[in-house]
């Protein structure tokens, strides 16, 4: 075997291995060190493959990682996350496995999961899900929530529920008006709902939302918290029925 290819396999065991044996590439001439690149050079590209396993293996190894530090994360933040008091559940009550998700209401992709997460939660019958008013894309998604947020502290849990289904169907603008008339059809005041969008207690629940979604590394909508894993976008039905099945093991 030339000296160059036994050289290419000796540092790749190397590396395998993670120590320095008898191969020192540092020990080799400028002329040696050439050669050695250009033998490498040649034996990628002859077998590619080499390049592509190597990558799929680094991809498997991030995604253990990452998987691991989001389940270190959601046990380490996990009373915020599932009992703070102060966030909207439903579903199962009592249900195995807990869905929690940060959403905006004038995100699309929010929008376009809403019916999917019903449909989870309702099919399923054993998830219990909490949503994390995080509003970040601009004015109209801050009043959504404070919308929400007031209507909760006013009318309620099943208010809440049917307001929360509006807002993010909503067609048009988030404004006085739209608010007003969504306060109406619940049988609410929109005078008292208006004014407590403004209450110090809502504006605290907003960043305590945005700190804890700070604190696990979310800064996108939607972002759910599966069990102990998360999901950062948005993922159709079949595939988080896999991730709920998948918890439950």
């Amino acid at each position: 075997m030339p000296f160059f290819r036994l050289a290419t396999l000796a540092l790749a065991a190397t590396l395998a291995a993670g120590s320095a044996l008898a191969f020192d590439p540092a020990a080799m001439t400028e002329a040696e060190r050439t050669a050695f690149g250009a033998e490498i050079r040649r034996y990628l590209l002859e077998h590619p493959e080499v390049l592509v396993e190597a990558i799929n293996v680094l991809d498997a190894r991030q995604a253990a990682l990452a998987a691991a530090t989001d389940a270190q994360l959601v046990a380490a933040y996990a009373e915020a996350l599932f009992n703070d008091g102060n966030s909207w559940a439903g579903g199962n009550l009592e249900g195995d496995v807990t869905v929690v998700e940060f959403m905006d209401y004038r995100c699309g992709y929010c929008r376009q999961a809403h019916p999917e997460v019903e449909e989870l939660v309702k099919s399923d019958g054993n998830i219990r899900f909490i949503v994390k008013e995080f509003p970040i894309l601009g004015p109209e998604s801050d009043q959504a929530s404070r919308f929400a947020i007031a209507i909760r502290q006013i009318g309620g849990d099943a208010v809440y529920k049917q307001a929360h289904d509006l807002l993010i169907t909503l067609r048009g603008s988030v404004n006085v008006e739209a608010l007003t008339r969504i306060a109406q059809d619940l049988g609410q005041d929109p005078a008292a709902v208006l004014a407590r969008m403004s209450d110090p207690s809502v504006t605290a629940i907003i960043e305590a939302n945005h700190a804890l979604a700070q604190q696990m590394q979310i800064s996108g909508t939607p972002s759910f918290v599966i069990g102990n894993e998360m999901l950062r976008g948005y993922l159709a039905l079949d595939g988080m029925r896999r991730i709920v099945a998948g918890t439950r093991g």
